[in-house]
């Protein structure tokens, strides 16, 4: 029988007098991966914040093994154990990986000077057992894409010889390549002993990679399944989530097919990012582009919007070739985008929801150069509406938003200019269920109302059940396009590899 490392009993939460956690109960044996499940605001991340010493409850008791705990600080809990991979990533960027690892626990010589080679070797050695060997432990951190920023974290985590493994939201930011690696890692940590809380809203790696699945609705606890034998299946999953049966996830497909080309890409290329990049954007269609970590879809699509400037190539819109110094550029030809990093690019996150959707739009909230209540207040109810933004209060502060309604507030705002075509990076990296169902209905309606989409994406049954057609990326060149019926996650990942 397995030990019981972490019980949580009776936990309470509030914040200004709303509880946000109700009589919560949690436990964790040793070796196993429980998942603990809910839509944005179920009271997830409240619930890990509590285990990591970030916030304190109001009620309730945790206990590590059979000893009672009371964390007042976040070295409270890692001192017992506990380690937590945040969705926000908790690095120091102008250090190296490896001084962000041993941050606190530096080897020196002879008590005095560090002893940089040496954590380099161990960090490097730590990466490997990641599968990121070809990681230079001496890079700062800062040059780091966002998935090896999480790797990063991870090796941190296990540096520190947690017990106790949170990880939320760990594939958020990886491909299904970088994915499985992290999925071997923690079976190798299962077999060590240690006890994984696994937070996704990925409900196929859930079912896949645990043993016990506790489900949160509305601060709640709502059931704990036994996933030993894996018969759970994703319908009951997403029923106890929502509090409802979720139909269809992805839209049912009507024809979004047009002979019309809005956009061609020729030969785009970038010195040391991406070469010879070509692709055509016909009117009304999803086209994707995906690929792994490093393969530069990212810097593509920018450059398609002018954030980063090309040194040979053309684009074409509409017929005429287009030369875009800078994304307002972009804008005036009717293109929008919706970065891969909503919290840095996307959002002012200390603005209001309204002052972040009038930022695209300030011609339609004002006259004369003066905002007028009357067309901010018919701009916000439309928007609100159209997108279900919740809670529907336009003077919040974004940062306090869940990340499907921040998303969504992002991709209101570019609605709102009525854009010929649309570059959505990953747009539901780390967003629930329900949320990410009601943007995939966003995409489909737009699609079908003429806008041309491009979304790159690493999730690899979104690019297949929204894609009409699906370009492949890898080392910063297009190695495939496949048609939404030629598509196959073992055709996308053998490009992907770089094969054609």
């Amino acid at each position: 029988m397995q030990d019981t490392i972490l019980r949580m009993e009776h936990i309470v939460k509030e914040f200004s007098g709303v509880r946000v956690l109700k009589d919560v109960h949690f436990d964790l044996k040793a070796g196993e991966v429980h998942a603990l499940i809910g839509e944005n605001g179920a009271g997830k991340s409240t619930l890990i914040k509590i285990l990591g010493g970030v916030y304190f409850p109001e009620g309730g008791e945790i206990y590590i093994g059979d000893k009672k705990m009371r964390f007042t600080s976040a070295q409270d809990a890692l001192h017992a154990g506990v380690g937590i991979i945040y969705q926000e990533f908790n690095l120091v960027p102008t250090l190296s990986i490896a001084e962000n690892i041993f941050l606190g626990k530096e080897l020196t010589r002879k008590g005095v000077k560090l002893d940089r080679k040496d954590m380099v070797k161990q960090a490097n050695e730590l990466m490997a057992t990641l599968g990121f060997a070809n990681v230079d432990c001496n890079e700062q951190v800062s040059r780091l894409s966002v998935a090896q920023q999480q790797m990063v974290e991870i090796a941190k985590a296990l540096f520190n010889d947690s017990r106790i493994l949170v990880m939320d939201e760990p594939t958020a930011v990886l491909t299904e390549y970088d994915s499985k690696k992290l999925f071997e890692m923690i079976a190798t940590l299962k077999e060590k002993g240690v006890g994984i809380i696994y937070v996704s809203h990925r409900l196929e790696e859930v079912l896949s990679l645990s043993d016990r699945i506790t489900v949160l609705r509305d601060g709640e606890l709502i059931d704990v399944l036994d996933n030993t034998e894996k018969n759970v299946t994703k319908d009951q999953l997403v029923s106890l989530m929502v509090g409802r049966k979720l139909e269809q996830y992805y839209p049912s497909r009507e024809a979004r097919e047009s002979d019309e080309i809005v956009m061609d890409v020729q030969g785009l290329t970038k010195e040391g990012l991406y070469r010879n990049v070509s692709f055509q954007l016909h009117k009304g269609e999803i086209l994707g582009i995906t690929g792994l970590v490093g393969a530069k879809r990212t810097e593509v699509v920018k450059s398609i919007f002018g954030a980063i400037h090309a040194d040979s190539g053309k684009v074409m819109v509409g017929g005429e070739e287009v030369t875009f110094s800078k994304p307002s550029d972009a804008m005036k030809h009717g293109i929008a985008f919706v970065p891969e990093d909503r919290k840095k690019e996307g959002l002012f996150l200390d603005a209001s929801v309204a002052n972040n959707m009038y930022t695209a739009n300030y011609d339609k909230v004002t006259s004369h150069g003066i905002f007028r209540k009357k067309l901010k207040e018919a701009f916000l109810k439309e928007y609100f509406g159209k997108l279900n933004i919740r809670p529907a209060d336009p003077d919040k502060i974004s940062r306090d938003l869940s990340g499907g309604n921040q998303q969504k507030v992002i991709i209101a705002k570019w609605m709102a200019i009525h854009p010929k075509i649309m570059i959505l990076d990953e747009p539901t990296r780390g967003i629930d269920i329900g949320a990410k169902a009601e943007i995939y209905k966003l995409m489909d309606q737009l699609a079908q109302n003429g806008c041309s989409i491009i979304m790159v994406s690493s999730e690899m049954n979104e690019v297949i059940g929204m894609c009409d057609r699906v370009i492949v990326m890898s080392e910063g060149r297009v190695t495939a396009e496949f048609t939404h019926k030629e598509i196959t996650q073992e055709k996308i990942m053998t490009a992907a590899s770089g094969n054609k």
